[in-house]
């Protein structure tokens, strides 16, 4: 027969209060908690996590739903937060719809049925519909990377503006006047702050933004293969380009690569993300680096911060803004300056 709470206490000798208090996170004695554990050891008491989320009205998870698994920003965000709700005792359920309006709504869905506790969320429907029933639950939200116009979220977001006006202000003052911009998605609101901050340093500079010199792709590899290909041939004299996420950064180099076009002899390349990548290109890329580690651990921080605190969930907005990091490569040059290859080291 399996040990009960009953048992614990008489192994122990604390009271009921006390030995729930422990497992219910609360703030218990170091002598007691030894002897707690010891008799969990010796009696084999296993947690009814069902009975007790029934009776607590807590699961101890935390849904997660990302627009895409495979991509490295989503993943390396979503390791970090797992590590740090785990050492809370959370679990995650983590859902990929791919950027799918139709899947991310029904990722939603399923997570109401297994009664997370909370939410975080990479939002693909940019009018927040998705989290309302969340919201009319009284269920945490925490929203990363991006912002939703008229909902009410806490969220983590990158500096994005600012991070693509450094980039292209590097390209500008290497007098680069043609730059062209691989940019996302037109209603991501990440893809719009991208755009902003490239517009905003051309205004600074006085030169003005050429329609030609801006493609939009949708955060794949292939969209940057197009995108590369087709800034190219509409600007034969654009002498650097600015891509705005990995995937279509991995993407511009292979269409660099399949254009037997050299870096920066011929292109200056400023990418995002991916240290690793930058390094193992010759000559190694200049990117953009967006903070992953800082962005789990804020987003991670917020939602235990609501569950700790019910009560305070009608408090002020909760946003964090994340500060991107420019790392040099060698892949832009000053006009008149050296020519070389871009390919990638074995």
């Amino acid at each position: 027969m399996a040990a009960t709470m009953k048992d614990i206490s008489r192994y122990t000798g604390l009271g009921l209060a006390t030995i729930s208090s422990y497992f219910n996170g609360g703030n218990v004695r170091e002598k007691n908690r030894k002897k707690i554990e010891e008799a969990i050891s010796a009696l084999h008491y296993e947690v009814n996590e069902v009975a007790r989320g029934l009776k607590t009205n807590e699961t101890k998870t935390i849904g997660v739903v990302i627009p895409e698994l495979n991509n490295i920003f989503c993943a390396e965000i979503i390791t970090g937060m797992e590590d740090i709700l785990r050492s809370q005792g959370y679990a995650t359920i983590v859902c990929d719809c791919r950027t799918n309006e139709a899947l991310e709504k029904e990722a939603m869905d399923f997570l109401l049925k297994k009664r997370v506790d909370g939410l975080i969320n990479m939002p693909v429907d940019t009018h927040g519909q998705n989290l309302l029933q969340f919201q009319n639950k009284g269920k945490p939200i925490v929203l990363i990377d991006r912002r939703i116009t008229g909902i009410r979220c806490d969220c983590v977001l990158v500096d994005n503006r600012n991070a693509a006006r450094e980039a292209t202000e590097l390209l500008l003052q290497k007098g680069h006047t043609e730059i062209g911009i691989i940019s996302g998605p037109r209603d991501v609101y990440t893809s719009e702050e991208r755009l902003k901050g490239y517009v905003e340093a051309h205004q600074k500079a006085r030169i003005p933004v050429q329609e030609s010199l801006i493609y939009h792709g949708d955060y794949t590899i292939e969209s940057g293969v197009q995108g590369l290909d087709r800034l190219v041939r509409r600007n034969p004299h654009m002498t650097a380009v600015f891509v705005t996420n990995y995937e279509m950064t991995l993407g511009s180099v292979i269409g660099i690569n399949e254009r037997n076009l050299s870096v920066p002899g011929d292109l200056s390349v400023i990418g995002y993300d991916n240290q690793a990548f930058a390094r193992a290109c010759s000559p190694t890329l200049t990117i953009v680096s967006q903070p992953t580690g800082e962005i789990a651990r804020e987003a991670a921080e917020i939602i235990l911060h609501r569950l700790r605190e019910k009560e305070e969930q009608d408090e002020e907005q909760i946003v964090r803004i994340c500060q991107g990091e420019m790392i040099p490569g060698r892949s832009v040059r000053t006009m008149g300056g050296c020519d070389e290859t871009l390919s990638v080291r074995n």
